[in-house]
């Protein structure tokens, strides 16, 4: 009797361990998945993700820009490339750091056309009618040289009051050097006036991410370096503005239009390293914010093709003061409670 008692009550332990839906520990996706942008389906509820296009070292040659899909944004599942082919418009570049949303009634994903250290990278857009459908290419939106602005990557679209804006830039030191915005058409298809321009953030920041909460704007981006392996030093800092054009200014008050300033959200630690370029917020089911972004295994670094192996990682993130906040500002690597999808 002792023996089927204890055989139960392990067989009970097992069942609930392996019944966990409430439960998550990081990463929830590798081997890579850079620059994340994530949206939800308002028709099924299903998340979708995407990412930097990159060779994932199974063979299969790169991926120009995988789609990823998930019920609950901890577990994901590979379904396809969003990009049949990479596009034409530039002789030579990468797909990068793709920003998906829905605009007019269908799926726009700006994306960075780049090489490492290219001196004129650019926009572009690829359209949708689905999310789980194929992304056309449309072309270029802008090169860096036609909008002046150097390491014209990291686009970030964002809607305000009728009008629709574009956001990015790069890490540069020439006087034209920074995150920028500009209005775009009203079909988001083209820049309204490439000439009327307006500078966000200094050009230590990359990555621009754009919330609206209560009455603020708030700037996510990153700093440090991002592409390093385990010495990656990436890094999301905030700052916050009542104007969606700025002026945007950190917790001490200092305008991140000056080189060094912006409030730190999270950064590495002795378990994940490299942490940044986040996505959009996604809110559940119970009011609470997820930060999802990348960053290094410090245990694993790059993939045997020499490929970052970037992942996919999250956090719950918390509101103190109007300012957001990330316990610890490191990643979690212990198993937490799950967001609620009901």
């Amino acid at each position: 009797m002792r023996k089927f008692l204890l055989f139960s009550l392990l067989c009970f332990a097992l069942e609930c361990a392996a019944q966990e839906p409430d439960r998550y520990s990081n990463p929830v996706f590798e081997p890579v998945l850079a620059d994340p942008s994530v949206i939800r389906d308002p028709k099924t509820g299903l998340f979708y993700a995407f990412g930097t296009a990159d060779d994932w070292g199974d063979g299969k040659g790169p991926r120009w820009v995988p789609m990823l899909q998930s019920k609950n944004l901890t577990q994901w599942r590979y379904v396809k490339n969003a990009l049949r082919q990479k596009p034409q418009w530039k002789e030579k570049g990468g797909v990068w750091a793709p920003d998906v949303n829905r605009v007019n009634g269908k799926y726009y994903m700006y994306y960075a056309f780049s090489t490492w250290g290219d001196p004129n990278p650019g926009i572009g857009l690829a359209i949708a009618d689905s999310l789980n459908g194929d992304f056309i290419d449309q072309g270029k939106i802008f090169l860096s040289a036609e909008v002046d602005v150097p390491n014209s990557i990291d686009p970030c679209f964002f809607e305000d009051r009728g009008k629709k804006y574009l956001f990015w830039g790069s890490f540069s030191d020439l006087p034209t050097q920074g995150t920028y915005a500009i209005e775009l058409s009203e079909d988001g298809r083209s820049v309204a006036d490439i000439h009327k321009k307006t500078k966000i953030a200094a050009g230590d920041w990359e990555a621009v991410m754009i919330h609206k909460e209560g009455d603020y704007y708030y700037f996510f981006g990153s700093k440090g370096s991002c592409c390093e392996g385990l010495n990656s030093k990436y890094h999301v800092l905030v700052g916050r503005s009542k104007h969606l054009l700025g002026p945007y200014l950190d917790k001490e008050g200092y305008p991140i239009t000056e080189r060094g300033r912006g409030t730190l959200l999270i950064q590495g630690n002795d378990r994940f390293v490299g942490t940044g370029h986040n996505a959009r917020l996604i809110r559940d089911d119970n009011g609470q914010d997820w930060f999802l972004y990348h960053g290094f295994n410090a245990r694993k670094g790059k993939l045997s093709n020499g490929t970052d192996r970037r992942v996919l990682l999250m956090e719950p993130l918390f509101w103190k003061d109007g300012w957001p906040e990330i316990k610890g500002q490191g990643t979690s690597s212990v198993k937490q409670r799950a967001p609620v999808f009901k």
